[in-house]
């Protein structure tokens, strides 16, 4: 998987809710492993918050983005 199709990926919390969108990406240079992926979370058309996930918070990338975790959307 590319970088590219990362961005803009659905993200769903451990009880499968729709949180947001992958918005950006921290990973190693050296050996491309991904460290983080910026959340924007769903709020309204007018606000938006985001928040940073571990990899290790990150169940499994497929057609979503599936976490092992809630995220509280405030």
């Amino acid at each position: 998987m590319r970088i590219k199709d990362l961005l803009g990926m659905q993200v769903l919390d451990i009880d499968a809710m729709d949180i947001g969108k992958v918005t950006d990406v921290d990973f190693n240079e050296t050996s491309g492993q991904i460290n983080k992926i910026v959340v924007s979370l769903k709020k309204n058309i007018f606000s938006h918050d985001e928040v940073l996930v571990h990899f290790d918070n990150i169940k499994s990338i497929g057609d979503y983005v599936l976490l092992k975790i809630n995220i509280e959307n405030k």
